[in-house]
């Protein structure tokens, strides 16, 4: 099920992070410098960050509610503060984000488009110095925080050119001199809130989209990633101050449940994308429905990989080693579940621990570097008990059956559904992992790890995951509202399905 080198990795990095915690405690209580003002971390500057921070923007800085201090998991030392939000300023942020809309839902699609493609441009510019901040904030590695920006960017570029391409349909009437078909509109006020894990790219998909169907977005940030929510609203600032365009359009609101449970009973509110834990999300889709608002839930997943007799077990070890290592395992996407057939598994899991001893953990900041520190401890508790929940469990599946139905049953059995992956050579095995008795995720892939989308694609899953499509395809219809309109053209009035209604 998960390799027992998995463990070892897990305990080193747990101690690791008790003691980063104890000592995060003590810099906490001895007051001493922030990162933000040693000279080695003075680029944070550039992104117009400082030891004080407001978390609140919309069309100017400001914050009422509690002042957080942004810690940095992988030495436990200050980066810099933020003021959070209040109640009272999430409010006020709402009004100013609806007159906004009055401005923004006049500008022509096309146009919208080009102030996305401005705002992919200015990230562009900055792409290194953001991914260094999400290393150094989030704890993930450079090389995945500058990738995590670039996907932003990518979706910016996508969102361009679906600006000249989003339409609805013309529908053949039964009706002589009439015209039917279908009118997309933007909702309004979409709010988004975002998860650690992704601090910039699941922001970049919602308002990215959401912006270019002509909708105004209010944006809350994890709590424990505030500096990244700051910093890209103050790129995104930019470019709608250059265009004489109400700031307010991009709002942001960084705080705590507070805030986000003034989101999701907030009419105002006409769609809700909440990124986070299955139980939240629950509380979250329950309480949105409540008041039959609109959410998108993108929410936790329990992944499997499969591998066959027939698979390429080089790719099969590379993959692993990624889908379990990278983001030291708490991207929704990770593999927490190796499905092997009896003829590879004593190989593939011999080949798994030899791989998983050679990867260099530190500073994720640090090239080289491809394991860093967990983000917080509560994920080093969770994911440690995820560890003796499968040590209880035998701490191993073995598949050996006559075909891949059983394989197919132990992916689907659970009750998430984000991410799974086969990897064979035969056509009929894969043809029937992709069909409707196959995978019941919502990304069911064929020889490549369950992480790492790509954006042209829609992103989500089934079941308790969720639902919800972000990114690619025809996700945007997520953001925009459908009207069937019938026209009448002519000078009759006869009725749909040759009712006959007085003369």
């Amino acid at each position: 099920m998960i390799s027992t080198c998995m463990a070892t990795i897990l305990r080193v990095t747990r101690q690791a992070l008790v003691i980063r915690s104890s000592l995060s405690h003590y810099r906490r209580l001895s007051s001493a410098s922030m990162l933000i003002e040693q000279e080695k971390y003075s680029w944070l500057k550039q992104l117009g960050l400082s030891a004080e921070n407001k978390g609140v923007f919309n069309g100017e800085w400001g914050g009422r509610g509690e002042v957080v201090t942004s810690m940095c998991p992988s030495n436990g030392e200050a980066i810099a503060k933020v003021t959070q939000g209040s109640v009272e300023d999430y409010r006020e942020t709402v009004q100013k984000a609806k007159a906004a809309w009055d401005v923004w839902a006049d500008v022509t699609a096309p146009k919208r488009g080009e102030i996305v493609r401005q705002i992919g441009h200015a990230l562009r510019e900055k792409v290194d110095l953001l991914g260094a901040l999400v290393s150094l904030e989030m704890g993930k590695i450079k090389p995945e925080g500058v990738g995590e920006v670039q996907e932003y960017i990518d979706v910016c570029d996508y969102a361009v050119g679906l600006s000249r391409m989003f339409a609805g349909r013309v529908l053949p009437s039964e009706r002589p001199g009439h015209a039917l078909l279908e009118q997309w509109n933007p909702l309004g006020l979409v709010g988004i809130i975002t998860a650690f894990n992704f601090p910039v790219a699941v922001y970049g998909w919602n308002s990215s989209i959401a912006l270019t169907c002509g909708n105004v977005c209010i944006w809350k940030g994890a709590p424990t990633t505030p500096l990244v929510s700051v910093a890209i609203t103050k790129i995104i600032q930019s470019v709608f101050e250059a265009n004489n365009l109400p700031g307010a359009i991009c709002s942001l609101v960084q705080g705590g449940t507070d805030i986000g449970q003034a989101m999701a009973t907030d009419t105002n509110v006409n769609l809700l994308s909440f990124t986070g834990s299955t139980p939240v999300g629950n509380v979250v889709g329950t309480t949105v429905q409540q008041r039959f608002g609109k959410v998108l839930l993108e929410l936790g997943g329990n992944n499997a990989i499969i591998v066959l007799d027939d698979a390429d077990l080089d790719m099969v070890v590379r993959s692993a080693l990624f889908a379990c290592v990278g983001t030291a395992g708490q991207r929704c996407t990770t593999t927490r579940r190796l499905i092997l057939h009896e003829s590879v598994h004593d190989e593939v899991v011999a080949r798994l621990k030899k791989a998983y001893s050679q990867v260099p953990m530190g500073d994720p900041l640090d090239d080289g570097v491809l394991y860093g520190p967990m983000h917080s401890q509560q994920g080093v508790d969770l994911y440690n008990k995820a560890i003796e929940d499968a040590k209880a469990q035998g701490g191993k599946v073995e598949y050996g059956g006559k075909d891949m139905e059983e394989a197919i049953t132990w992916n689907n059995e659970v009750k998430q559904g984000l991410s799974s992956s086969i990897f064979t050579g035969n056509l009929g095995n894969v043809f029937k992992w992709i069909g409707p008795k196959g995978s019941d995720c919502g990304i069911v892939n064929v020889n490549i790890p369950t992480s790492g989308a790509e954006i042209g694609g829609a992103f989500g899953g089934e079941k308790h995951t969720g639902g919800g499509r972000e990114s690619g395809s025809d996700a945007w219809k997520q953001y925009m509202r459908r009207a069937t309109c019938t026209i009448n053209y002519g000078k009759e009035l006869p009725l749909a399905q040759g009712i006959k209604f007085g003369e």
